[in-house]
């Protein structure tokens, strides 16, 4: 690969040899050609700190990265959450510290995909965890029903293995703008409904809708707390006030110290029954 200085001159000793019209041309080519070939390479797509499963919500919302949850292990089952930034993970040794469900990243918007999608899908699966899939929601992008679609149509389906969990709306912060997408609460409200009756349609489920109170009062005027059970996020030693509507939650994210935790409000045969649908 040629370097910059090395570029500079080639075209130092062209310019000596040829016609004013002729040494613009080729200064104009040179140059070009050095910076295709300087330019640094483009990297992967990945979530990196943008938009992953509470990522924005950390950002505006108070942290306790080490909580003292003192939960009855009978009566809650610990999971985790990934996406691509962890890239292949290793399932055995999560297994062997306890998780027993997972969430992965499937889709944002309607055009992104984790490249890692199949190894935390079916990885997760293979050591005997429950997974499931999430969409992170970009409404201002477009439709519901095309997020949905697309979600469903890049891993983010359900089966009636008994191990498989409903998809996951993941509606959070804007990681792109204005927090609430520049939408008002009627029109939010509206688009969630949207995928959620999509997803239901392709799948027979309803999807689980991860959010946080502050987030969901401040920007959705709607209620969705009898069809989609609630994934709160909440990193603190309880899960604290719900969102409008919602008087149980489902699944509770208290921390992403080393990695994104949740909790199962239920035990393991719970978890079986949510999955069997």
């Amino acid at each position: 690969m040629r370097s910059r200085s090395t570029c500079s001159t080639t075209i130092r000793e062209c310019e000596a040899t040829m016609t004013a019209r002729g040494r613009s041309a080729l200064v104009m080519m040179v140059a070009l050609a050095c910076s295709v070939l300087t330019a640094p390479a483009q990297a992967s797509p990945t979530d990196e700190d943008n938009a992953t499963l509470g990522s924005q919500i950390r950002k505006f919302e108070p942290l306790d990265p080490l909580p003292d949850l003192n939960l009855d292990p009978l009566a809650t089952v610990p999971g985790m959450d990934v996406a691509s930034y962890q890239g292949n993970v290793d399932w055995a040794s999560w297994y062997g510290q306890g998780k027993r469900f997972a969430y992965v990243k499937a889709t944002e918007s309607h055009s992104y995909t984790n490249p890692y999608f199949a190894q935390q899908y079916n990885g997760s699966y293979d050591v005997g965890m429950i997974r499931g899939a999430y969409h992170f929601a970009i409404p201002n992008a477009s439709s519901g029903a095309a997020q949905a679609n697309y979600f469903v149509d890049n891993g983010g389906g359900w089966s009636a293995d008994g191990r498989t969990l409903p998809g996951a709306l993941d509606v959070e912060y804007n990681p792109y703008g204005q927090a609430c997408y520049d939408m008002s609460g009627d029109a939010l409200t509206t688009w969630i409904k949207d995928f959620s009756d999509t997803y239901h349609a392709r799948t027979g489920r309803y999807p689980v809708i991860y959010t946080s109170t502050n987030w969901w009062n401040q920007c959705v005027s709607g209620t969705f707390g009898t069809t989609n059970p609630l994934w709160i996020a909440r990193y603190a030693d309880s899960p604290g006030e719900l969102p409008r509507g919602w008087l149980l939650w489902t699944f509770w994210q208290h921390t992403s110290d080393p990695l994104d935790q949740n909790t199962f409000n239920g035990p393991l045969s719970g978890l079986q029954a949510l999955a069997h649908g």
